[in-house]
């Protein structure tokens, strides 16, 4: 008997039947697919990129308030931290007091924060972490070893005597030695080693390296405490641009490293291009496991031949 000369009623069965099997199927892997996702979400954010909200207006017009940066997390274990660079560090104990050590309490509370705390906090964060009250994002001006000024008589930052050029980032109307009321705007200061000093774009409104230099670090952050480069503004769609080191920072005597700083840069992008290119064949080979294994199984009212598929039990 030819399939057209089947009955209508018995092909719709199993056609129903398999598409009955197939949304079953599906209704398995979702949850298993999305706790998959969200483990290598977690693992990208914790050792690979990570996404922070801008809370204030110190980076503007770089960084808006509100605006979502994409923050490398590894590129720092390849080269070395330059001038120029857009950081997210963390401040306890430069910038802000030393966390004080934590003592007695609630057992059930204490292990709350330590485990669950911390796991949701981390799912909460890939959809972008807020810059908290220690954490700070702001520019790389001097790194350890440099001289760095402010100003010279013509006004500009210098930086191991080399003026900077700083109207193509910083905010429309500022000078470089705008200030806060209150705050100093000049400084001659040299770099210890691990160490950097760091200002806003937005300098009349940025509480910087200038304003903590009666703080522990004496206004520098420590090299150890860099979470990582911003490098992408990846929201608002408006906002999307690349977050490239300004060409003033590439004059001699900035850096060692001169013009080697625009190939050093495609570096960051490394691993997320690795991330990508692991995916793409991981899911195809899915796909063609999946594929086979449709096709090896039995159709409804077929016969099986002798090891198309391993037969259920033990063997004898």
């Amino acid at each position: 008997m030819t399939a057209s000369d089947r009955p209508a009623g018995l092909l719709r069965r199993r056609s129903s039947a398999r598409t009955r099997t197939s949304n079953r199927s599906l209704l398995r892997e979702l949850p298993v697919l999305v706790v998959v996702a969200l483990l290598i979400a977690l693992l990208i954010k914790t050792f690979v990129v990570q996404a922070f909200v801008i809370p204030s207006s110190s980076m503007e017009d770089t960084l808006l308030v509100h605006d979502k940066v994409l923050v490398n997390k590894l590129v720092y274990h390849f080269r070395s931290i330059h001038p120029g660079d857009i950081i997210v560090f963390n401040g306890a104990g430069t910038w802000n007091p030393a966390p004080a050590a934590t003592s007695g309490g609630n057992l059930l509370a204490r292990l709350y924060d330590d485990t669950l705390r911390k796991f949701f906090d981390s799912v909460g964060g890939l959809f972008g972490t807020p810059i908290g009250q220690t954490d700070y994002i702001k520019r790389v001006i001097g790194v350890p070893g440099d001289h760095v000024v402010c100003c010279n008589a013509a006004g500009d930052v210098t930086v191991n005597g080399v003026p900077l050029n700083e109207s193509s980032y910083l905010y429309p109307g500022n000078k470089s030695d705008s200030a806060i009321d209150g705050i100093d705007p000049r400084f001659n200061v040299t770099v210890p080693s691990g160490y950097l000093w760091v200002l806003g774009d937005h300098r009349a409104i940025s509480d910087d390296s200038r304003g903590h230099e009666s703080y522990p670090g004496n206004g520098m952050v420590l090299e150890k405490e860099v979470i990582g480069r911003a490098f992408l503004v990846a929201w608002p769609p408006s906002q999307w641009r690349i977050l490239s080191i300004p060409a003033t920072f590439r004059q001699k005597g900035i850096t060692t490293t001169g013009g080697k700083i625009a190939a050093l840069e495609g570096g960051q992008y490394g691993p997320a291009a690795a991330g990508l290119a692991g995916a793409v064949p991981l899911t195809w080979l899915q796909r063609r496991l999946r594929l086979r294994r449709r096709r090896a199984a039995p159709k409804p009212g077929q016969t099986p031949e002798p090891g198309q598929w391993p037969q259920s039990g033990t063997d004898e």
